[in-house]
Protein backbone atom coordinates (compact mmCIF):
# COMPACT_ATOMS: atom_id res chain seq x y z
CA UNK A 1 0.00 0.00 0.00
CA UNK A 2 1.35 3.40 -0.89
CA UNK A 3 2.02 5.35 2.30
CA UNK A 4 0.66 8.89 2.12
CA UNK A 5 1.30 10.02 5.70
CA UNK A 6 4.71 11.39 6.68
CA UNK A 7 4.10 12.02 10.38
CA UNK A 8 4.57 15.79 10.09
CA UNK A 9 2.40 18.59 11.34
CA UNK A 10 0.93 20.58 8.47
CA UNK A 11 0.74 24.36 8.38
CA UNK A 12 3.10 27.29 8.26
CA UNK A 13 4.91 29.01 11.11
CA UNK A 14 3.00 32.22 10.27
CA UNK A 15 -0.29 30.40 10.70
CA UNK A 16 0.69 29.13 14.14
CA UNK A 17 1.83 32.61 15.18
CA UNK A 18 -1.50 34.09 14.09
CA UNK A 19 -3.58 31.58 16.03
CA UNK A 20 -1.45 31.86 19.16
CA UNK A 21 -1.94 35.65 19.02
CA UNK A 22 -5.68 35.28 18.41
CA UNK A 23 -6.13 32.84 21.28
CA UNK A 24 -4.16 34.94 23.75
CA UNK A 25 -5.62 38.34 22.99
CA UNK A 26 -8.99 37.69 21.30
CA UNK A 27 -10.10 34.38 22.74
CA UNK A 28 -10.68 30.80 21.66
CA UNK A 29 -14.07 31.42 20.08
CA UNK A 30 -12.65 34.15 17.86
CA UNK A 31 -10.01 31.69 16.69
CA UNK A 32 -12.79 29.17 15.99
CA UNK A 33 -14.59 31.76 13.88
CA UNK A 34 -11.49 32.48 11.80
CA UNK A 35 -11.00 28.73 11.43
CA UNK A 36 -14.16 28.59 9.31
CA UNK A 37 -12.32 30.32 6.47
CA UNK A 38 -9.20 28.19 6.88
CA UNK A 39 -11.15 24.92 6.81
CA UNK A 40 -13.13 26.18 3.83
CA UNK A 41 -9.89 26.85 1.98
CA UNK A 42 -8.67 23.30 2.62
CA UNK A 43 -12.03 21.88 1.58
CA UNK A 44 -11.83 23.68 -1.77
CA UNK A 45 -8.14 23.40 -2.58
CA UNK A 46 -6.68 20.35 -0.77
CA UNK A 47 -7.88 17.80 -3.25
CA UNK A 48 -6.20 14.64 -1.92
CA UNK A 49 -7.38 14.97 1.71
CA UNK A 50 -10.89 15.94 0.51
CA UNK A 51 -11.12 12.92 -1.80
CA UNK A 52 -9.73 10.59 0.86
CA UNK A 53 -12.28 11.71 3.46
CA UNK A 54 -15.22 11.56 1.04
CA UNK A 55 -14.13 8.07 -0.02
CA UNK A 56 -13.82 6.96 3.59
CA UNK A 57 -17.30 8.17 4.50
CA UNK A 58 -18.85 6.57 1.44
CA UNK A 59 -17.14 3.19 1.78
CA UNK A 60 -16.72 2.94 5.53
CA UNK A 61 -20.01 4.42 6.70
CA UNK A 62 -22.23 4.10 3.63
CA UNK A 63 -22.80 7.85 3.16
CA UNK A 64 -24.11 9.31 -0.06
CA UNK A 65 -21.80 11.66 -1.95
CA UNK A 66 -23.62 14.69 -0.52
CA UNK A 67 -23.58 13.31 3.04
CA UNK A 68 -19.88 12.51 2.69
CA UNK A 69 -19.10 16.02 1.42
CA UNK A 70 -20.94 17.64 4.34
CA UNK A 71 -19.15 15.34 6.79
CA UNK A 72 -15.81 16.24 5.21
CA UNK A 73 -16.48 19.96 5.63
CA UNK A 74 -17.43 19.43 9.27
CA UNK A 75 -14.37 17.20 9.77
CA UNK A 76 -11.93 19.85 8.53
CA UNK A 77 -13.51 22.51 10.73
CA UNK A 78 -13.38 20.31 13.84
CA UNK A 79 -9.79 19.38 13.06
CA UNK A 80 -8.92 23.06 13.04
CA UNK A 81 -10.69 23.46 16.38
CA UNK A 82 -8.70 20.63 17.97
CA UNK A 83 -5.45 22.27 16.85
CA UNK A 84 -6.61 25.55 18.38
CA UNK A 85 -7.52 23.66 21.57
CA UNK A 86 -4.05 22.09 21.58
CA UNK A 87 -2.56 25.58 21.87
CA UNK A 88 -5.22 27.06 24.16
CA UNK A 89 -4.89 24.24 26.71
CA UNK A 90 -1.31 25.35 27.38
CA UNK A 91 -2.36 28.96 28.09
CA UNK A 92 -4.55 30.69 30.72
CA UNK A 93 -7.45 30.18 28.28
CA UNK A 94 -7.52 26.56 29.49
CA UNK A 95 -10.07 27.51 32.14
CA UNK A 96 -12.91 27.75 29.60
CA UNK A 97 -12.64 24.02 28.78
CA UNK A 98 -14.54 21.28 30.55
CA UNK A 99 -14.54 17.51 30.26
CA UNK A 100 -16.26 14.35 31.44
CA UNK A 101 -14.30 11.12 31.84
CA UNK A 102 -16.19 7.88 31.28
CA UNK A 103 -14.49 5.08 33.28
CA UNK A 104 -11.72 7.22 34.72
CA UNK A 105 -11.37 4.46 37.31
CA UNK A 106 -9.62 2.30 34.71
CA UNK A 107 -6.63 4.67 34.59
CA UNK A 108 -6.63 5.15 38.34
CA UNK A 109 -6.49 1.38 38.84
CA UNK A 110 -3.66 1.05 36.32
CA UNK A 111 -1.68 3.77 38.04
CA UNK A 112 -2.22 2.27 41.48
CA UNK A 113 -1.26 -1.24 40.30
CA UNK A 114 2.36 -0.07 40.04
CA UNK A 115 3.17 -1.91 36.81
CA UNK A 116 2.78 0.95 34.36
CA UNK A 117 0.59 0.35 31.34
CA UNK A 118 -0.32 1.20 27.75
CA UNK A 119 -2.97 3.66 26.59
CA UNK A 120 -3.82 2.85 22.96
CA UNK A 121 -5.72 5.48 20.97
CA UNK A 122 -6.18 6.60 17.35
CA UNK A 123 -6.54 9.74 15.27
CA UNK A 124 -10.17 10.15 16.32
CA UNK A 125 -10.58 13.27 18.41
CA UNK A 126 -7.37 14.28 20.18
CA UNK A 127 -5.92 12.37 23.13
CA UNK A 128 -3.09 14.90 23.48
CA UNK A 129 -5.70 17.46 24.46
CA UNK A 130 -7.02 15.01 27.03
CA UNK A 131 -3.54 14.76 28.54
CA UNK A 132 -3.38 18.53 28.90
CA UNK A 133 -6.87 18.59 30.41
CA UNK A 134 -6.12 15.90 32.97
CA UNK A 135 -2.95 17.50 34.31
CA UNK A 136 -2.21 15.84 37.62
CA UNK A 137 -5.75 14.49 38.11
CA UNK A 138 -4.53 10.91 37.67
CA UNK A 139 -0.77 11.07 37.23
CA UNK A 140 1.87 13.32 35.71
CA UNK A 141 3.80 10.21 34.69
CA UNK A 142 2.41 9.86 31.17
CA UNK A 143 4.68 9.45 28.15
CA UNK A 144 3.57 9.56 24.52
CA UNK A 145 5.24 7.33 21.97
CA UNK A 146 5.24 9.03 18.57
CA UNK A 147 7.15 9.81 15.41
CA UNK A 148 8.99 12.99 16.33
CA UNK A 149 8.69 14.36 12.82
CA UNK A 150 7.03 17.69 13.46
CA UNK A 151 8.72 20.58 11.72
CA UNK A 152 11.33 21.62 14.30
CA UNK A 153 10.83 25.36 13.73
CA UNK A 154 7.12 25.11 14.45
CA UNK A 155 7.62 22.79 17.42
CA UNK A 156 10.20 25.09 18.99
CA UNK A 157 7.94 28.13 18.48
CA UNK A 158 4.97 26.38 20.09
CA UNK A 159 7.03 25.40 23.14
CA UNK A 160 8.48 28.89 23.51
CA UNK A 161 5.06 30.53 23.12
CA UNK A 162 2.76 28.20 25.04
CA UNK A 163 4.99 26.00 27.18
CA UNK A 164 5.53 22.28 27.02
CA UNK A 165 2.73 19.72 27.33
CA UNK A 166 1.89 17.80 30.47
CA UNK A 167 3.49 14.63 29.12
CA UNK A 168 6.91 13.31 28.18
CA UNK A 169 7.82 12.32 24.63
CA UNK A 170 9.38 9.01 23.60
CA UNK A 171 10.43 9.34 19.94
CA UNK A 172 10.29 6.23 17.77
CA UNK A 173 13.76 5.50 16.38
CA UNK A 174 14.93 3.19 13.58
CA UNK A 175 17.48 1.65 15.97
CA UNK A 176 14.62 0.55 18.29
CA UNK A 177 16.14 2.46 21.20
CA UNK A 178 12.63 3.56 22.09
CA UNK A 179 11.97 0.04 23.40
CA UNK A 180 14.60 0.59 26.09
CA UNK A 181 12.97 3.90 27.06
CA UNK A 182 9.55 2.21 27.19
CA UNK A 183 10.92 -0.55 29.43
CA UNK A 184 12.46 2.02 31.76
CA UNK A 185 9.25 4.07 31.84
CA UNK A 186 7.15 1.03 32.73
CA UNK A 187 9.57 0.18 35.53
CA UNK A 188 8.87 3.67 36.89
CA UNK A 189 5.12 2.90 36.80
CA UNK A 190 4.50 5.30 33.91
CA UNK A 191 1.62 5.12 31.45
CA UNK A 192 2.64 4.98 27.78
CA UNK A 193 0.16 6.48 25.30
CA UNK A 194 0.32 5.85 21.56
CA UNK A 195 -1.76 5.79 18.40
CA UNK A 196 -2.07 2.47 16.60
CA UNK A 197 -4.06 3.37 13.50
CA UNK A 198 -1.39 4.58 11.02
CA UNK A 199 1.26 2.61 9.17
CA UNK A 200 4.68 3.78 8.03
CA UNK A 201 6.88 2.36 5.23
CA UNK A 202 8.85 -0.79 5.91
CA UNK A 203 6.99 -1.93 9.01
CA UNK A 204 5.03 -5.11 9.56
CA UNK A 205 1.26 -4.62 9.34
CA UNK A 206 -1.89 -6.52 10.19
CA UNK A 207 -4.60 -6.48 7.50
CA UNK A 208 -7.94 -6.47 9.31
CA UNK A 209 -11.61 -5.86 8.51
CA UNK A 210 -12.55 -2.29 9.40
CA UNK A 211 -16.08 -0.95 8.99
CA UNK A 212 -17.05 -1.97 5.43
CA UNK A 213 -13.60 -2.73 4.06
CA UNK A 214 -10.08 -3.81 4.97
CA UNK A 215 -7.32 -1.62 6.36
CA UNK A 216 -3.74 -2.11 7.51
CA UNK A 217 -2.69 -1.45 11.09
CA UNK A 218 0.89 -1.36 12.39
CA UNK A 219 1.82 -4.64 14.07
CA UNK A 220 4.49 -3.04 16.26
CA UNK A 221 2.24 -1.61 19.01
CA UNK A 222 0.38 -4.90 19.44
CA UNK A 223 3.56 -6.98 19.44
CA UNK A 224 4.99 -4.62 22.03
CA UNK A 225 1.89 -4.87 24.24
CA UNK A 226 2.04 -8.67 24.03
CA UNK A 227 5.74 -8.68 24.92
CA UNK A 228 5.61 -6.35 27.95
CA UNK A 229 2.39 -7.83 29.36
CA UNK A 230 1.36 -4.78 31.38
CA UNK A 231 -2.26 -3.55 31.59
CA UNK A 232 -3.64 -2.10 28.37
CA UNK A 233 -6.65 0.16 27.83
CA UNK A 234 -8.11 1.90 24.78
CA UNK A 235 -8.65 5.63 25.32
CA UNK A 236 -10.29 8.41 23.33
CA UNK A 237 -11.05 12.12 23.73
CA UNK A 238 -13.58 13.73 21.39
CA UNK A 239 -15.14 17.17 21.30
CA UNK A 240 -18.74 17.40 22.46
CA UNK A 241 -19.83 20.99 22.27
CA UNK A 242 -17.69 24.02 21.64
CA UNK A 243 -15.24 23.71 24.53
CA UNK A 244 -16.20 20.39 26.11
CA UNK A 245 -14.43 17.05 25.73
CA UNK A 246 -15.75 13.54 26.36
CA UNK A 247 -12.96 11.22 27.51
CA UNK A 248 -13.27 7.45 27.71
CA UNK A 249 -11.22 4.41 28.69
CA UNK A 250 -12.02 0.71 28.43
CA UNK A 251 -11.50 -1.72 31.29
CA UNK A 252 -7.81 -2.75 31.19
CA UNK A 253 -6.78 -5.90 29.37
CA UNK A 254 -4.38 -8.10 31.32
CA UNK A 255 -4.51 -11.37 29.36
CA UNK A 256 -2.78 -11.40 25.98
CA UNK A 257 -3.51 -14.35 23.69
CA UNK A 258 -1.52 -12.94 20.76
CA UNK A 259 -0.63 -9.62 19.10
CA UNK A 260 -3.22 -10.34 16.41
CA UNK A 261 -5.96 -10.82 19.00
CA UNK A 262 -5.09 -7.50 20.69
CA UNK A 263 -5.25 -5.82 17.27
CA UNK A 264 -8.69 -7.30 16.57
CA UNK A 265 -10.04 -6.00 19.90
CA UNK A 266 -8.48 -2.58 19.21
CA UNK A 267 -10.06 -2.35 15.74
CA UNK A 268 -13.48 -3.32 17.08
CA UNK A 269 -13.30 -0.52 19.64
CA UNK A 270 -12.05 1.88 16.96
CA UNK A 271 -15.07 1.06 14.80
CA UNK A 272 -17.39 1.91 17.69
CA UNK A 273 -15.63 5.23 18.26
CA UNK A 274 -15.69 6.23 14.58
CA UNK A 275 -19.40 5.46 14.34
CA UNK A 276 -20.03 7.56 17.45
CA UNK A 277 -17.89 10.51 16.27
CA UNK A 278 -17.58 10.19 12.47
CA UNK A 279 -16.60 13.81 11.80
CA UNK A 280 -13.65 13.56 14.16
CA UNK A 281 -11.86 10.94 12.04
CA UNK A 282 -8.59 12.77 11.34
CA UNK A 283 -6.83 10.52 8.84
CA UNK A 284 -6.51 12.50 5.61
CA UNK A 285 -5.28 9.84 3.23
CA UNK A 286 -6.72 6.77 1.48
CA UNK A 287 -7.27 4.38 4.34
CA UNK A 288 -8.63 1.22 2.77
CA UNK A 289 -6.58 -1.44 1.01
CA UNK A 290 -7.77 -3.68 -1.80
Amino acid sequence: MEQKWDGKTKGSLWGYKFFIYAIRFLGVRFAYFFCIGVSGYFLLFSRKPRRALISFYQKGLGYTKWQATKATARNLYLFGQTLIDRIALKTPRKKIFSFRFNNEEALIQMNEAGKGGFLFSAHVGNWENAGNLLGERITLKISILMLDAEVQKIKAYLEDSTGKSQYQLIPIKDDLSHLILIHQALKRNELIALHADRTTPGQKNFRLPFLNGFAEFPAGPFIMAHKFKVPLTFVYAVKSGSTHYELSATDPLTMFESPEKIAEIYVKRLEEQVKASPTQWFNFFEYYVD
